[in-house]
């Protein structure tokens, strides 16, 4: 079979694969170089300009990313939603670094693709401890710190009565970020599952899972995945970790001024997006013929080097976003540094062109199985790739304000 592989594999296609690794490395190489000079050309200006003259910068008005200094760590919207997408996009990350480790030491066999399933399966379920623990911690980080101190006079009986009503709702709170944590990214994989397993047994096709095979995902989910994610989130609870920033946040926030066009949520995210797909896209392209056609993927280790270019593109690309955002006075970053998904529609837009070019053929239950499984895809890379680029935007953000 190793000889079979050598001499199916073209030497062309070894080429094309060496010229993706060429492409997205000059990729990385110009673009972290390009943002690394503008920043510190940027905030070199800025440093200077404020440690020119102290009593002259007292007097002038601050603007850009010194205005809102005081607004950077205001926490988000939606606080139990960040957690849980923070934690599924870890377990994620995490997750694929196994699968990349298995791959490279010669686990999985290339023609058998029951084992890459099974090992889907088994070490998603090892590593929902992870996603426990790295959402409940960080939602207790959100909630549990004050940043502006309360000066109030209170009889001891009203501050216990205040301290169990407040210890009551914060557990009820992260028990729902726990339940909301493990639906997150399992819940839709489960409902596309079941319907698509519905299309399948409808048109009596072998894609169908048997019974017997559902029930023991059911179990495995059940016996292991759970309790893993409650005794990580029971573990991120007691880890008792403050959230550590280098300002202080004002009580009231600052107005976000009118912006252009172009320095709007949707430009940015598109931007975002497609900087890191024009990094992966011919990879990406072996990938779809592997995975929904009958060519097989054999090159684990040009596969990893590829994922380490995108992670390091959507880090750098990222902070630089995070940056402008601040300068132009808008301190809502938060969200924004999640923008990834927008690599998601780049990838459906290939899936789609796949779809016009009848490559897998077509019929209900061609595009059925296609668009739904693509989409779950997608939805793993937004949780991933926005998990790099949030921890990449706060350590940035800390390297700003501080």
């Amino acid at each position: 079979m190793d000889k079979y592989a050598m001499t199916s594999s073209l030497p062309h296609h070894f080429e094309i694969h060496w010229f993706s690794i060429i492409n997205s490395s000059v990729t990385v190489l110009l673009l972290p170089g390009f943002l690394a000079t503008i920043l510190m050309r940027v905030l070199k200006n800025d440093f200077m300009k404020y440690a020119q003259d102290e009593e002259a910068a007292d007097d002038q008005e601050e603007t850009g990313w010194k205005y809102i200094n005081g607004d950077v760590f205001r926490f988000p919207k939606y606080k139990s939603v960040f957690a849980a997408s923070l934690g599924s996009g870890t377990q994620l990350f995490t997750f694929t670094i196994f699968i990349f480790m298995l791959s490279l030491v010669g686990v999985f066999y290339p023609y058998n693709r029951g084992a890459l399933f099974t090992a889907l399966v088994v070490i998603y379920a090892l590593t929902s401890g992870i996603t426990g623990y790295t959402a409940s911690s960080f939602y207790c980080q959100l909630e549990g710190k004050n940043w502006v101190s309360k000066h109030q006079t209170l009889s001891l009986k009203s501050i216990k009565r205040k301290q169990l009503s407040f210890s009551f709702v914060f557990v009820f709170s992260q028990v729902r970020n726990l339940l909301l944590t493990g639906g997150l990214f399992c819940g839709p994989l489960f409902l596309t599952f079941c319907f698509l397993n519905t299309v399948a047994i409808a048109y009596s096709e072998t894609a169908a899972l048997p019974f017997g095979t559902i029930v023991v995902i059911v179990l495995i989910w059940t016996l292991v995945t759970s309790p893993l994610l409650v005794l990580g989130g029971i573990a991120g609870k007691n880890s008792k970790v403050e959230f550590q920033a280098p300002v202080r946040t004002t009580k009231y926030p600052r107005e976000i001024p009118q912006l252009p066009w172009y320095r709007s949520a949707i430009p940015q995210m598109a931007m975002a997006g497609f900087l890191p797909f024009s990094a992966i896209y011919i990879e990406l392209y072996y990938i779809f013929a592997s995975v929904w056609g009958h060519r097989i993927y054999t090159i684990y280790s040009i596969l990893f080097i590829v994922f380490i270019i995108l992670l390091i593109v959507t880090a750098f690309i990222t902070v630089a976003l995070t940056y402008f955002q601040l300068a132009a006075e808008d301190h809502e970053w938060w969200w924004r540094s999640f923008p990834m998904r927008w690599i998601n529609w780049f990838i459906h837009l290939r899936v789609l062109l796949i779809l016009l070019l009848r490559e897998i053929g077509h019929g209900f239950m061609q595009t059925s199985f296609f668009s739904g499984y693509m989409a779950c895809i997608c939805y793993g890379f937004f949780l991933v790739l926005g998990t790099v680029g949030f921890r990449a935007s706060l350590v940035s953000s800390a390297t700003f304000t501080g």
